[in-house]
């Protein structure tokens, strides 16, 4: 099994009035990848770090083998997802994967 974790910031020009509806469609698109996206097994969307915590927010994903994070990633329905719900508002990417 494969840990995939990608944290974000939200870009400066986004209101703080914004960010709970965008969290929330983040999470129900990404968390509706599980059954579409091969070797996906399950996903887990942070909307609420501790103050401690250096990004906003945080996606956190399991996959069956190592192969199946490069398969995600260009997968057409995570492709689809990421490009409309995420990426349009986030900035500084972080990610980590392990066995």
């Amino acid at each position: 099994m494969v840990h995939h974790i990608v944290m974000w910031k939200f870009k400066p020009e986004i209101k703080e009035e914004e960010k709970p509806q965008l969290k929330q469609a983040m999470a129900e698109h990404l968390k509706g990848l599980v059954g579409k996206v091969p070797g996906l097994l399950t996903v887990e969307f942070v909307e609420q770090p501790l103050s401690s915590s250096t990004h906003d927010i945080a996606l956190v994903t399991t996959l069956e083998k190592a192969e199946d994070v490069a398969a995600y990633g260009v997968h057409p329905e995570h492709v689809k997802v990421a490009d409309t719900y995420v990426r349009p508002y986030v900035m500084e990417r972080a990610c980590l994967d392990y066995e």
